[in-house]
């Protein structure tokens, strides 16, 4: 994969998302990911709905402008990772902003291959972005993601979604292939046969390689 900055090649990204504008102003949300949040060294934690980040102005400002008034949440996702290990898409957008340098592994929706009532995406699709600390970018509904990874270090992010995405799934009697992939509320997810989340019974959807910042990352000169 080579490795886009989503700054100075938004062309690359734009399939996928968009960076904020300045007018939005994520110092105080930033200051509570680094005072209030920890950063495991040896994982990934992530936290749907945080109160100290949904009491702050930009929260609402991101609820009617960005969402358009709709219910939302403010999570957070930290830790340490490099791998993709698995994939996500929500119905409806998803805003990130980024405490820290982090690298995204971004797939696309539509690349997703349905045959035999099998859900599968291919990771030589996966693209690769740097979103530098203090950046907020925002995801199309078809974007594919997922935990943020870094080459090196912890990282912080907040996550802004539609409220109640990402918590407990909804009971459902499966009708058609999608629902087997429907694996919380709101959260559609391929998970790589070789991930942690494939071992807790996550549908496996991904083929080709677990891909690994540290061997499969082209960083330009």
């Amino acid at each position: 994969m080579i490795l886009h900055n989503v700054l100075t090649e938004p062309e690359a990204f734009a399939p996928y998302g968009r960076v904020l504008p300045d007018d939005y102003d994520f110092s105080q949300l930033i200051g509570v990911l680094n005072e209030n949040t920890d950063a495991p060294a040896d994982g990934v934690v992530y936290v749907p709905s945080f109160d100290k980040l949904e009491g702050l102005p930009v929260f609402l400002d991101l609820r009617d402008r960005i969402f358009g008034g709709l219910t939302i949440q403010a999570g957070y996702c930290n830790g340490t990772n490099t791998t993709l290990n698995a994939l996500e898409c929500h119905r409806g957008i998803e805003v990130l902003v980024a405490a820290d340098d982090i690298v995204l592994m971004l797939g696309k929706k539509q690349n997703i291959e349905m045959n035999d009532g099998d859900y599968t995406l291919d990771t030589s699709t996966i693209e690769a972005f740097l979103v530098p600390a203090g950046t907020a970018v925002l995801y199309y509904e078809t974007t594919m993601h997922y935990a943020p990874a870094t080459t090196r270090g912890s990282f912080r992010t907040a996550i802004v979604l539609v409220g109640g995405t990402n918590t407990d799934k909804p009971l459902i009697h499966p009708g058609n292939e999608e629902d087997r992939i429907l694996w919380a509320r709101n959260k559609w997810l391929l998970a790589h046969p070789d991930s942690p989340e494939a071992a807790e019974g996550a549908y496996v959807g991904l083929k080709g390689k677990n891909l690994d910042l540290n061997e499969d990352l082209t960083i330009p000169a």
